[in-house]
């Protein structure tokens, strides 16, 4: 795990100031998938979910309490993911399995959304997941400091 913490971390030195400290969608997708456990066929949550995460447009992490989160992979893009204000996942008595439900996008007008079906299910170490998160942040933003204090050469 080390070493995808510090392969993420040069690839945060790479991008320098472009970001500003802020992450991109593939550097959070490759930090999530290092903190996820093995596939699950399903898991339960009830009423309405603690929030959620786009990773690109086929991957987005979903909170159904604070400290537990789930990494859904999709099948395939999912249309205005990364823009989307809301997203719904289909559930049958508050369980979602891969393979059978699917995450709904919201746009902000009457457009009628394709679900897009879950390929897989991850659990998160969300501990874990939030340390490296906040490490890398701090690299990238610690990057960022030296380049402008070399005069961006």
């Amino acid at each position: 795990m080390k070493k995808v913490l510090l392969a993420l971390m040069a690839a945060a030195v790479l991008a320098g100031c472009a970001t500003a400290g802020k992450l991109t969608s593939g550097e959070r997708l490759a930090l999530y998938r290092a903190h996820a456990g093995e596939p699950v066929k399903d898991f339960r949550y009830f009423g309405s979910l603690n929030g959620w995460t786009e990773l690109g447009d086929s991957a987005l992490a979903v909170w159904t309490k604070p400290n537990e989160a789930w990494l859904l992979n999709l099948s395939g893009p999912c249309l205005d993911l990364s823009f989307a204000p809301a997203i719904t996942v289909t559930n049958m008595m508050g369980q979602v399995s891969a393979k059978f439900d699917r995450v709904i996008v919201h746009g902000n007008g009457p457009m009628m959304h394709v679900p897009c079906r879950i390929d897989t299910i991850q659990p998160l170490d969300v501990k874990a997941l939030r340390e490296s998160e906040r490490q890398l942040r701090e690299a990238k933003l610690a990057a960022r400091t030296e380049e402008q204090g070399d005069g961006g050469n």
